[in-house]
């Protein structure tokens, strides 16, 4: 799959930035350690993230050497190191993991959550945020259309994103557990260039769908996906879309 198009995912910077500020409202104080922004993206979070937490080292980790490269225009990292949030370890323990809309990416939550706790120092924290959207039409219906014109080649999905209850069973044994679902009526501007939630999502959960096609493929993907989105997402009569996007959240104190 190619590299994100960090312009476009920049695009929709303000309704991204949201939930991400309202999960670092939930975070500290802190012990010593690092604070690590796993999955930093462009480090849009980094100021806020070192503003809150001056006395920490700030690390940004992220696989993407596009998203890095805009990161690293951010002067509040002190450092940045391209890795995959799945397998990547610190060499110091820290203070807290803050991962906003990253680990969706990644399968087998079972295992990713309990070994990112034990990653921690003791008294550290974990926060995460992860879109929980697959069954709402602007993410149920990329796959739909993409499994109609091209049968076979798209598995049927299961989004790695689980209830909330079900991350509070699992990770209560490694502290205080706290995690909620909002879901955010975003506003998205109109655009010349196309209906503004296939231009939301062809920036992150639209990504490996058209990294299978070719461009024609991907020509008759978008307007079969834009003529379905017209009718879920009806635009207003200034051309702007009210877009429901519902987020999971969760915290996690270690206790040990």
């Amino acid at each position: 799959m190619s590299d994100w198009n960090s312009d476009l995912y920049a695009r929709f910077a303000a309704p991204r930035l949201r939930p991400a500020m309202d999960l670092l409202a939930q975070t500290g104080p802190l012990m010593e350690g690092p604070v690590v922004d796993l999955g930093c993206g462009t480090g849009a979070m980094g100021d806020a993230l070192a503003s809150r937490f001056p006395e920490n080292r700030l690390i940004g980790i992220d696989n993407s050497a596009a998203m890095l490269a805009k990161a690293r225009a951010v002067s509040a990292y002190d450092d940045l190191i391209e890795d995959d949030a799945g397998q990547w370890a610190p060499d110091t323990p820290p203070a807290l993991i803050y991962s906003n809309a990253a680990l969706q990416w990644l399968p087998d939550h079972a295992r990713l959550f309990p070994r990112l706790l034990r990653l921690l120092a003791p008294g550290g924290q974990l926060a995460v945020q992860m879109p929980r959207q697959h069954d709402a039409p602007s993410h149920r219906l990329i796959h739909e259309i993409a499994a109609e014109l091209f049968p076979a080649r798209f598995d049927s999905p299961r989004s790695p994103v689980d209830e909330a209850h079900s991350y509070v069973r699992l990770l209560a044994p490694f502290g205080m557990t706290e995690a909620w679902e909002t879901t955010y009526f975003q506003r998205l501007a109109p655009a010349p260039d196309g209906h503004p939630v296939r231009l939301f999502t062809q920036s992150t959960f639209m990504r490996p769908y058209t990294a299978r096609m070719n461009a024609e493929e991907q020509h008759r993907f978008l307007a079969a996906y834009e003529a379905e989105l017209a009718r879920a997402y009806p635009p207003d009569p200034d051309g702007s879309v009210l877009f429901p996007f519902r987020r999971l959240f969760l915290t996690v104190r270690r206790s040990s």
